[in-house]
């Protein structure tokens, strides 16, 4: 599941190799691959200091890297960061408008600022307010704006020149379910016209939601790269998961499963939850088994199904830590 090696590409949008970058005495990278193939979503997930923030202000040239190269836009980032300059689009963790500007002077802006001239200017407005939904309100100050609003706002800001490539940095943070869904949609709409995104997130269902492969870093490194499908598929298949309505019945119900589960694991038993689980390998006739057996012997359940692993035991069983944590590499 490691990315792609040495030459880049003609799919790929986005290509590191070996990227290093210290802070002092300090590792932020140490030797980061990763290869982003054009008109997708790719996550970067990682625990807290393990090298995303770094990776990205590298790819978008707001950082030189000590070793290594990488390739953004079909632009090496180190030798012609102009032209990666002119191919990108970047939005932080908060939205970065002017909040007295109403959302269509924000946009008109932003065009002036890249040189666009004040008719293209307006044009490039009107355009990025339909795109995101944004045209009802487009004379309202930003202020009166939701979360969602000014995110979707700001993403729009970052695609002013139509970038090849936009990296999203924590792009939802402090966000409710619904501006989030909001710019989750952004995201879609602006992928299905082609642009690629690298998109770092602390949301796990985020990703899952959203990307078409995700690369874990741990320690400034990747660590696995896959689909979303595959990082669960290595970390096991379905687990069966037994409700009981009696504590009385755990062990009996614990002995049902254990018949069933893979390679003859030992099932979890929470006692304060009435909850007995195992991983099986065919889960289907696993169920089956168990739900003849507890009516059998006359055990009341109060829920029973298989369920797939989660994004959440993925990357705790390959970093060994939360989406919160620090690891010990610098804060990046």
């Amino acid at each position: 599941m490691g990315a792609r090696g040495a030459r880049a590409e003609a799919g790929d949008a986005v290509l590191a190799e070996g990227l290093t970058k210290r802070y002092g005495e300090k590792r932020a990278l140490d030797g980061l691959d990763l290869a982003v193939r054009r008109g997708t979503v790719h996550g970067l997930l990682g625990p807290n200091g393990a090298g995303k923030t770094t990776a990205v202000r590298i790819l978008a040239t707001l950082l030189r890297p000590d070793g290594g190269r990488a390739v953004v836009a079909g632009r090496d980032v180190a030798r012609e960061p102009l032209g990666v300059r002119r191919r990108i689009g970047l939005a932080g963790q908060y939205a970065a408008v002017d909040e007295i500007l109403s959302g269509r002077q924000n946009l008109e802006m932003f065009g002036r600022l890249f040189h666009l001239g004040a008719r293209r200017s307006r044009e490039r407005a009107a355009e990025l307010l339909n795109q995101f939904g944004l045209a009802d309100a487009a004379g309202e100050q930003a202020k009166a704006y939701s979360g969602g609003m000014r995110r979707r706002l700001d993403l729009a800001a970052s695609l002013i020149l139509a970038p090849d490539v936009l990296f999203l940095d924590e792009p939802t943070t402090g966000l409710d379910p619904r501006g989030r869904n909001e710019v989750w949609e952004a995201v879609r709409s602006l992928v299905a016209t082609g642009t690629t995104v690298l998109l770092t997130t602390q949301y796990l269902y985020e990703a899952d939601q959203l990307a078409d492969r995700i690369a874990v870093i741990d320690h400034g490194r990747t660590i696995a790269d896959g689909t979303p499908a595959e990082l669960k598929r290595g970390v096991g298949g379905e687990g069966l998961q037994v409700v009981v309505r009696t504590a009385g019945d755990l062990p009996r119900a614990a002995a049902a499963v254990a018949r069933v589960a893979a390679d003859g694991v030992r099932p979890t038993v929470d006692e304060a939850e009435r909850q007995v689980g195992a991983p099986v390998t065919d889960g289907v006739a696993a169920l089956t088994e168990v739900v003849r057996t507890l009516k059998d012997e006359g055990i009341g359940v109060a829920d029973i199904g298989l369920r797939r692993p989660t994004l959440d035991e993925v990357f705790l069983r390959l970093t060994g830590h939360r989406t919160g944590e620090k690891t010990e590499a610098a804060s990046a």
